[in-house]
């Protein structure tokens, strides 16, 4: 598996695309709310992946840069999202947008920030961003111990996982106060829901980077397992 965050789901992307949840509908509604985001403003979506954060924003009518390094998963939100002109499609970094200076008044990061260099992309950040510019990272955590289905689900992950325990998410969230916000930042959750049949919980569990790839003989005693 390589450790190089920009490639590790460049054999995953069509699981990504299907099987991956969206984010909340509340989503937007709840930015209104907190920090007044209208549809004026310009969003740089960094690490946009295959756009699934970028389309909330679209959608409210703003113009969203997706900033993404990988080119296949580039590739799949420009399909995705061909229908939105205001969509501009960015090979780029989180540590290096190419965007210029104070061109932004809104930075997300959907899925996507625990992949960055904290202290490079807060510097990134700054500079693209106008004065009063905002930040928000967001995420889909999926529960792991609520039902006895989820428990065996992340034993098996912990299992399989090529290097789960690194890589996942809320392990490194936790560093947020203190590499990148310096603790002036607030957190908020909201309710979210996936139904999958069998096929679609293979396709969720195939799309992940940790898990064995294609080839690899550990892959097919986790499906045998799952």
């Amino acid at each position: 598996m390589t450790n190089n965050p920009t490639e590790r789901f460049s054999d995953r992307v069509q699981d990504y695309v299907r099987y991956r949840p969206h984010y909340p509908e509340d989503l937007i509604p709840l930015m209104r709310q907190e920090i007044g985001l209208v549809s004026s403003w310009i969003v740089a979506d960094i690490g946009s992946g295959t756009g699934f954060s970028s389309k909330p924003f679209l959608e409210n009518g703003n113009i969203v840069f997706g900033v993404e390094p990988n080119a296949a998963m580039r590739a799949a939100a420009e399909q995705l999202l061909a229908g939105y002109p205001n969509f501009k499609s960015v090979d780029g970094t989180a540590e290096g947008t190419t965007l210029p200076a104070g061109s932004v008044d809104l930075v997300i990061a959907g899925q996507a920030f625990h992949w960055f260099d904290p202290g490079k992309s807060r510097a990134e950040f700054r500079r693209i961003l106008k004065p009063d510019g905002w930040i928000v990272l967001f995420w889909n955590s999926r529960r792991t111990d609520s039902s006895a289905f989820l428990k065996e689900y992340e034993e098996l992950l912990v299992r399989h996982g090529t290097d789960y325990q690194q890589v996942r998410h809320d392990r490194t969230t936790s560093r947020l106060p203190q590499d990148f916000f310096g603790g002036n930042y607030r957190r908020l959750a909201l309710p979210n829901e996936q139904l999958l049949d069998f096929e679609g919980l293979k396709g969720r569990l195939l799309s992940s980077s940790y898990t064995p790839q294609e080839g690899d003989p550990a892959r097919k005693r986790m499906l045998e397992d799952l």
